[in-house]
């Protein structure tokens, strides 16, 4: 896809169908207009990797599109559904399809892994707690943590296993989208990337369609199958990384072509 195509266009253009639909989105924090009449697409079964300049609004988008942030004008549709047209039970339907990973794992202190995992459970479904406790366990293995972290508490936790306990608890009501915030922050290279290899393998096994901000050039290049970037409050350009590669503007050149990503580049040379 070419870096100028614009995103409301992209569903006509390649016949994918847009799982979320983000149009003419304005959010804004006093007289700071962070999202200025922003579009974006995500298609089913795709990770998007969304980049954009420290404090520009990443992580804004997505909470917005998860309803955590107010917007001032927009539209957001998910599965098709104009948010703001359902009433608080067809939200939670909505809400019940979708899994966040937020950038510190965002998990109760007070609760142990496995009481963790089961929280969402515990809110959307009445289930036994046998059938809670073989869920939470199927999910930790999923991640790749062993069984005995089931009763740990977060305290007793590395930054990995962290967001490794985080992601199994995003997966426990099997959503079909999975939003990451920078889920490789704070972590070494060697856990990134195998971070990023969980991503993809998750998202091949489980048919998931993926929403990750990130800054992580790595990632870029092995987990995602598009990316968009945020500059001045707009998506400047969404492609393949060799697409965002040849783009012009500024940012995306320093981006792309800077020190790191060389570094990056030369690692896979």
């Amino acid at each position: 896809m070419d870096a100028r195509t614009s995103p409301a266009d992209a569903p006509a253009a390649n016949g994918k169908e847009a799982i979320i639909k983000v149009r003419d989105i304005v959010v804004g924090f006093g007289d700071r207009i962070v999202l200025n009449h922003l579009d974006l697409d995500v298609y089913r079964g795709e990770i998007l990797g969304f980049v954009g300049t420290s404090g520009g609004g990443k992580s804004v988008l997505t909470r917005t599109i998860l309803g955590l942030v107010p917007k001032r004008s927009g539209l957001v549709e998910v599965f098709g559904e104009n948010l703001d047209d359902l009433n608080e039970t067809q939200r939670s339907a909505v809400e019940r399809r979708w899994g966040v990973l937020f950038q510190q794992g965002a998990l109760f202190s007070s609760l142990t892994v496995k009481q963790n995992i089961q929280f969402p459970l515990r809110e959307n479904l009445k289930l036994s707690q046998g059938l809670m406790d073989d869920i939470a366990f199927a999910k930790i293995e999923m991640v790749g943590l062993k069984p005995d972290v089931a009763e740990k508490l977060p305290s007793e936790l590395s930054g990995g296993m962290i967001k490794r306990a985080a992601l199994a608890r995003s997966l426990a009501l099997d959503p079909e989208i999975l939003f990451l915030d920078e889920p490789t922050s704070g972590l070494d290279p060697i856990g990134a990337g195998e971070f990023d290899e969980l991503i993809r393998t998750l998202q091949q096994t489980l048919g998931l369609t993926v929403f990750m901000v990130t800054h992580d050039l790595d990632s870029l290049h092995t987990v995602c199958d598009r990316i968009a970037a945020l500059a001045e409050g707009k998506v400047i350009a969404q492609g393949t990384i060799e697409t965002m590669m040849q783009a012009t503007h500024p940012w995306l050149r320093a981006y792309f072509h800077g020190a790191r990503a060389r570094a990056v580049m030369q690692g896979r040379g």
